[in-house]
């Protein structure tokens, strides 16, 4: 560890000026170590190899041999840690090699600038806190955010946040110093959020006497920017969050701006565009780079409850420029989320109402995961707990251990704002003034199932909530605690009474939960004496930070905590992907599921059945010993039993008001649901004293590939198209049905990604399918000759009654080389030229009524769905695989294949599908299509993380980490 040392060393003397002692510094005591034992000597260490393969051609998109990790972590945390986290170029001396680095690199450098800034008593404490510090790293009880692991302990700059808030005036130099520092944030792979509502409306003059362009046009810049720079980041893509406030008089324009785009969208795919998340021609249209909220107030929604007019108010003088409906302008609100997920919604009033810092300005605007809300030009840096670490043997949650570690956490992250450094000078000098910190957790959902308690019930509910407030609560109390020992944050004293006033309301909030059972009431209880001793001790100290917490998405780092689920998500499915040592990767039910149903009281016998239940069906529904009232604890976010949209909501409810800041959700709605239903949601979360809200109806937008053509699961599994049974007098075996001398044929010449081709159909008298030629490369080459012997097997199969359907489920969606554009109108993106040629033979040989099961349509019938549907509640139509841009998702993909055999009737043959993520796999075992994008590192499919997608292959994900 000497390069480590001495990057710390070197970082050590660049700092010359100590803050001033106030207090006697930090006693910290071991909790989780030994004394005179190292962590790292505490564990089994094991060498692995981590080489990342193409799955659709074998080839090796990352290499790096003899890695080192402690023999309990997974194979996937392994990867993605030694792909994202390790710096250093790949085989060089100077690349990472060993998880103790890592957490060297990183625990050092806090321990420094601990020692440093004076927050330990003595060199003792100091090391105690990096051994526990060292202790919970190692041991996954919790993770700092994606930013630490890649800067901290580099020669690159300090960054430590991840979500960041910036700030727009009314003026050309603002504007255009806008798109700078949202440029520079996003060359680091970060996203940011702003209001846009100081800029005039179009409505209103300029000085010069014309007209103003307005925000909305301003974003169209902003948005190419983003779009241009956002492939440029060098840990993941970039995310942005535009907000505008309701009384705007530009804010119809920007309701249905995204909404307009995806009417764009659809048309230009139907005319054979490549329309598709990460497609070549998705840049043709505009917003699609930002999330866009409203920001709307309580006079607003007062309006919309009792049905009275709303007045939209100049920029300059705040004057009343023109009166609307506020339910007609609600309405559209909401009309434009049902079509495009776009807007978000969020509440103003309630989010000021729990701001610390009143006095320095207001809260306007959020990162772009909605979680991190504060000061314009700030910033927040992350840590997130892994919740199942903290339960015991006997079921219940150990608080003694949770509120310790917090504590240790909290303390972290604080000196870390000592050395950080910022994309701008204002973000940076905000933070230091403010020290803003987001610790959270994840894992919530499979720590309610594994207790027994359903997602979407008073328990769950109650038992989120006190763990929430009880997180909170140390972790302010540990802040009045530094203020003690290295002073308040320099903007407290101008909001003394206001933070004061805050940390009484999240006491309050704490009196006001209600147990329902004995295991929330005893964490309940360890949260009402952590406010009370806040209260205290903040009263005499002031606090360290203006915010203490927020609840992220978790998603790279819920991968290297070994998480079943992320943040405040439920479970997403009860069948989970995973990968195996030595390559390849198998489908598992959740471990999770064992031991709910262990604490649910069932015996071993009965776990085992129930196990194996869900293993081939995917759900619980009619498990055998499964008593129905304890179906709803294995409820997840997608198949068989569905949590409903509301129940999200009041999942967020229940844990708001012990939030600093808010909270990272999307809630999924099925495609069925109305506009009516999207109000209630966005009405419901007003009431319930939700900051923001954002909604996702299934296939609303056309950027999301491989959403397939399968129909909603009605509890039956799909099933692979196969012969009707013979009849009882039938031959035993089959016979071969010997096409005429004569017979009609057609050929279709075709190119795949440039490599061209011919295919010649023959049939029989009734005009189905007996015989198949393809030729392909030179004659006498042996792909020639392969594709030769190809066709005689597929022809002769033909012949003897092998249904035509058969070959096209088993061929259809098969990836490899080459992939890409096609010159068919009917058929623009194949995934294989196999992929081509099976959709190809679908089209001109099987009815339309087999081929919607088979989601394989013309361009024509797509056309006809789009105009028969769009723009009513029926549902629109699937969006197609045909229309994935492979091209854009080439060279890259570090995942293994999982293979799930689907039983069918006994006349057919076993159907072996192909699965490379738990997104996937659930579509293979519920026959329920998951509507989330392709990762644009890997290819795999993303499953949902907060308000975020994440990729299970790699980690990377869609936004905030």
């Amino acid at each position: 560890m000497t390069e480590t040392a001495d990057r710390l060393t070197t970082s050590r003397n660049r700092r010359t000026a100590k803050a001033p002692s106030r207090g006697k510094g930090l006693k910290v005591k071991r909790v989780f170590t030994t004394a005179g034992v190292h962590p790292y000597d505490e564990v089994v260490w094991e060498r692995r190899d981590v080489v990342m393969t193409n799955w659709r051609d074998g080839s090796i998109n990352f290499e790096q041999r003899g890695v080192e990790f402690p023999a309990e972590w997974s194979i996937n945390a392994t990867n993605i840690v030694t792909t994202k986290y390790f710096r250093g170029a790949v085989g060089s001396s100077q690349r990472e090699t060993s998880l103790r680095q890592l957490i060297d690199r990183v625990v050092l450098t806090y321990g420094a600038a601990g020692r440093e800034h004076d927050y330990f008593a003595s060199e003792g404490d100091a090391e105690v806190f990096e051994h526990e510090l060292t202790w919970m790293l190692l041991h996954q009880v919790f993770s700092f955010n994606s930013p630490v692991w890649f800067n901290v302990g580099t020669a690159s700059p300090q960054q430590v946040s991840a979500c960041f808030i910036l700030a727009v005036d009314d003026t050309m130099d603002s504007i255009l110093n806008w798109y700078r520092e949202e440029g520079l944030i996003f060359k680091g792979g970060s996203g940011a959020g702003l209001n846009l509502s100081r800029i005039r409306s179009s409505k209103e003059l300029l000085s010069s006497g014309g007209t103003a362009s307005g925000p909305v046009s301003f974003m169209r810049g902003a948005d190419a920017s983003a779009g241009t720079i956002k492939s440029g980041g060098a840990t993941r893509r970039a995310a942005k969050m535009v907000v505008l406030d309701i009384d705007h008089p530009d804010i119809e324009e920007f309701i249905e701006t995204k909404a307009r785009e995806e009417d764009k969208i659809r048309a230009l795919r139907d005319a054979g565009y490549d329309m598709d998340l990460g497609g070549k021609d998705i840049t043709s249209v505009q917003y699609q780079n930002a999330n866009n909220s409203v920001r709307v107030n309580d006079e607003f929604m007062r309006a919309v409850e009792e049905g009275t007019d709303f007045g939209l108010r100049a920029r300059g003088d705040g004057s009343v420029i023109e009166t609307v409906d506020a339910r007609e302008l609600f309405g559209k609100v909401t009309k434009a989320a049902w079509e495009c997920a776009d807007p978000g919604i969020q509440y103003d009033d309630t989010i000021n109402d729990w701001h610390t810092n009143p006095e320095t300005g207001r809260i306007n605007a959020s990162n772009p995961c909605s979680e991190y809300m504060s000061l314009d030009n700030s910033s927040c840096n992350l840590a997130s707990l892994n919740l199942m670490k903290f339960l015991k043997d006997d079921g219940t949650f150990d608080s003694k251990n949770f509120v310790k570690a917090v504590e240790l956490i909290i303390t972290a992250m604080d000196i870390s704002i000592c050395f950080a450094d910022f994309p701008t000078a204002p973000i940076g000098e905000t933070t230091r003034a403010y020290r803003q910190l987001g610790i959270g957790y994840a894992n919530l959902g499979a720590m309610l199932m594994a207790t027994g308690h359903a997602y979407d019930s008073r328990g769950g509910q109650s038992l989120a909530a006190a763990i929430t407030s009880l997180m909170t609560g140390t972790a302010y109390r540990r802040s009045a605690e530094l203020a003690g020992v290295v002073g308040a944050y320099d903007g407290y004293a101008r909001n003394a009474d206001a933070h004061a006033r805050v940390m009484r309301k999240h006491a309050a909030a704490n009196d006001a939960i209600r147990p329902v059972g004995a295991d929330d009431a005893d964490v309940l209880k360890a949260a009402t004496a952590e406010w009370q001793e806040c209260l205290a001790i903040g009263t005499e100290n002031g606090w360290r930070n203006a915010q203490a917490s927020v609840l992220a998405p978790t998603g790279t780092i819920g991968f290297m905590m070994d998480c079943d689920t992320t943040g405040i998500e439920p479970d997403f499915s009860l069948v989970k992907f995973k990968k195996l040592v030595g390559g390849g990767s198998m489908q598992i039910v959740n471990q999770t599921v064992p031991r709910a149903l262990k604490s649910l009281g069932y015996q071993d016998e009965q776990v085992e059945a129930i196990v194996e239940y869900i293993a081939e069906h995917g759900h619980v529904v009619d498990a055998p010993s499964l008593r129905p009232e304890h179906y709803e604890v294995f409820d997840c976010a997608m198949g068989e039993r569905s949590i409903s949209p509301m129940g999200h909501v009041r999942m967020m409810a229940a844990v708001q008001p012990f939030i600093s800041g808010a909270i990272s959700k999307t809630v999924n709605m099925p495609e069925s649901a109305t506009v009516e239903e999207v109000a209630d949601i966005y009405f419901q979360g007003w009431k319930m004293g939700i900051k923001a809200l954002a909604i996702y109806r299934d296939n609303c937008k056309v950027g999301q590939p491989l959403s397939g053509g399968k129909g909603k699961n009605d509890g039956t599994k799909d099933e692979a198209p196969v012969a009707e049974a013979a009849p009882a007098t039938a031959l035993a075996h089959p016979v071969r049905k010997r096409l005429p001398k004569k017979r009609t044929s057609v050929t279709t010449s075709f190119s795949v990604a440039g490599a061209e081709g011919y295919m010649t159909a023959g049939m029989y008298e009734d005009g189905s399918l007996g015989e198949v030629f393809l030729k392909l490369g030179k004659q006498g080459s042996t792909l020639a000759g392969v594709m030769d012997a190809f066709s005689i097997g597929i022809s002769l199969a033909l012949q003897h009654g092998v249904p035509l359907e058969t070959y096209i489920q088993k061929f259809t969606n098969m990836r490899f080389e080459p992939a890409g554009m096609t010159d068919d109108p009917d058929i623009r993106i194949a995934q294989s030229v196999m992929d081509y040629i099976f959709r190809r033979l679908a089209l001109d040989h099987l009815p339309v009524e087999k081929r919607a099961n088979l989601g394989i349509f013309t361009a024509e019938e797509r056309s006809a769905q789009v105009a028969g549907s769009y723009g009513t509640s029926a549902s629109t139509p699937a969006v197609e695989e045909d229309d994935v841009d492979l091209e854009q998702l080439r060279g890259s993909a570090p995942i293994e294949t999982a293979k799930v055999e689907e039983k069918v009737t006994p006349a057919g043959p076993t159907s072996i599908k192909e699965a490379h993520s738990s997104a996937e796999l659930l579509e293979l075992v519920t026959g329920t299509a998951t509507d989330a994008p392709l990762c644009m590192t890997c290819g795999t499919k993303m499953r949902p993380a907060g308000s975020c997608y994440v990729c299970e292959g790699c980690g990377s994900t869609s936004g905030c980490s």
